[in-house]
């Protein structure tokens, strides 16, 4: 599988797809490239950063909805209902803006930018994509008793209950999982592509058919009782579910491609051509890599996987991206060519 962008009848530029489909007993179903490949899983790791929240008790404690749930896993666009629900969410939890580590940043939707940008809009932490993570992030540091302050050092407890969360859902040792500063300022984790795809599997499965009972592993010697998790995964899944348009926006990938299916596919992007879904019904989970970063490739492979998994149609704006020139002329197009080896 590859994603060409073609000029005229030439080729111009072709990015290779590293592709895990995996179940949640960890047999790979289907294939591109590497399914081994080691990446930073960035933000399509959110789930399971957020899952602490409900395994913990700290959604119950602050009666977080799934809306903002929703939010905690989201790489969301901005728009004024986003941040409006992300200052709802710090004000619960008895936070402020001033709170946050993340840093500003233009809106990854192009329309939300040019609109706030004519405007005026003084962009502030609360608008960060990951503005939801991190007040997620807050919430599980009160919770606790831990310190807010400090909360995205890679060292802190809430950083290494996420790292635990993560290796327990991948079955990845924790000493084993690459850890390093996400572009938002807490950790992000390097892993094979497909034990990514094994967590959304089992992510399928364990909010389809119910959890027996559990631990809360120990997070890198936290001392926190240890609680029966009474299906914890069915409250993420079921957020992501019912909220496509929180966890990215109008116009995006994410959203579109649950919009086309509702209830039968979680898509969720992460930076550097990173791409992470859970197809609900068949409970298989996905996990891609453009080897060389380009994020629009990233969104075209994603597609095409779902359709090759039987999930379709597609989004019209997910078969092709078009090339234009500086007068808009449509000049080339971005393509995916080939598909998964099954």
């Amino acid at each position: 599988m590859l994603v060409e962008l073609r000029r005229g009848s030439a080729v111009e530029s072709r990015h290779a797809v590293h592709v895990a489909v995996v179940d949640a007993e960890g047999r790979l179903v289907a294939r591109a490239g590497n399914p081994d490949f080691v990446t930073f899983w960035r933000s399509a790791a959110k789930p399971f950063q957020a899952l602490p929240l409900v395994t913990d008790g700290a959604a119950d404690r602050f009666g977080l909805t799934t809306a903002e749930l929703a939010l905690c896993c989201a790489s969301h666009s901005s728009e004024p209902g986003q941040v409006n629900l992300a200052r709802e969410l710090l004000q619960k939890i008895g936070c402020g803006e001033r709170d946050l580590m993340c840093g500003p940043h233009t809106p990854l939707s192009e329309t939300v930018a040019k609109d706030y940008q004519t405007r005026g809009v003084r962009l502030t932490a609360v608008y960060s994509n990951c503005s939801g993570k991190h007040a997620g992030m807050l919430a599980l540091a009160r919770h606790h008793g831990w310190p807010t302050e400090g909360y995205a050092r890679l060292d802190h407890p809430v950083q290494r209950r996420c790292l635990a969360e993560v290796s327990r859902w991948t079955l990845v040792p924790e000493r084993e999982i690459g850890v390093a500063v996400d572009g938002c300022g807490v950790a992000c984790f390097a892993l094979p592509l497909r034990s990514m795809g094994l967590a959304y599997g089992r992510l399928g499965r364990d909010a389809g058919g119910g959890m027996r009972d559990a631990t809360v592993p120990d997070a890198s010697r936290i001392s926190h009782p240890a609680s029966r998790i009474p299906h914890p995964a069915s409250r993420i899944v079921e957020s992501m579910l019912r909220h496509p348009d929180l966890l990215a926006g109008e116009g995006r990938p994410c959203t579109e491609m649950m919009r086309a299916h509702p209830g039968r596919v979680i898509t969720k992007v992460g930076a550097e051509g990173v791409y992470s879904a859970l197809l609900t019904q068949e409970r298989l989970g996905v996990a891609l890599k453009i080897e060389d970063g380009h994020g629009p490739a990233a969104a075209l492979a994603m597609a095409a996987v779902l359709r090759d998994l039987g999930l379709e149609p597609q989004p019209e704006s997910l078969l092709a991206t078009a090339t234009r020139n500086s007068r808009g002329e449509v000049v080339g197009e971005l393509r995916v060519n080939g598909g998964l080896l099954k």
